[in-house]
């Protein structure tokens, strides 16, 4: 997750979310999703589809199926950061995100990538400076037990991680 201080940030809001924002750093490029409103544990935050599946995944994607990924639309949702303090979560049989802890406005949306992806496509070392990082994120396959008693998966990545 990036950390994108107050002087480096423009913003692009979506006047047909109603609950979203799109944050830049203008310096790196980085892109994160804000609240707009308060949210409480359990709202859906937002529904979801997709026109397109790929048979592997890429770092835009959600893993639906064993070979299944999908990129999300609305678009902005693929501006969801990783944390390993999560406060969101894909839930990919209903097709919506879900506020998995009270979030307020003007926090970061994020979700814990391994909850749903089996392997990576591009595994990466985690910034997101919460007492609970993990480190590296490569996807649900690498978590040790412990880390996965922590988290929330999806279907499909709590059937593999029984195996």
């Amino acid at each position: 997750m990036p950390n994108l201080s107050k002087t480096s940030i423009s913003t692009l809001v979506f006047p047909n979310s109603g609950y979203a924002e799109i944050r830049t750093d203008v310096i790196t490029d980085d892109r994160s999703l804000f609240a707009k409103k308060s949210f409480k544990e359990n709202d859906v935050i937002s529904n979801f589809y997709f026109t397109d599946v790929y048979d592997k995944p890429n770092r835009l994607t959600v893993q639906i199926g064993e070979h299944q990924h999908i990129e999300l639309l609305p678009t902005y949702l693929e501006c969801i950061n990783h944390s390993c303090e999560p406060n969101s979560f894909f839930d990919v049989e209903k097709k919506q995100l879900i506020c998995i802890r009270a979030i307020n406005k003007d926090e970061e949306i994020t979700f814990f990538y391994p909850s749903t992806e089996w392997k990576m496509d591009v595994p990466f070392n985690c910034c997101c400076n919460s007492p609970y990082c993990i480190g590296y994120i490569a996807g649900a396959k690498y978590l040790t037990i412990k880390q996965q008693k922590r988290y929330r998966f999806t279907d499909l990545i709590q059937l593999k991680l029984a195996k």
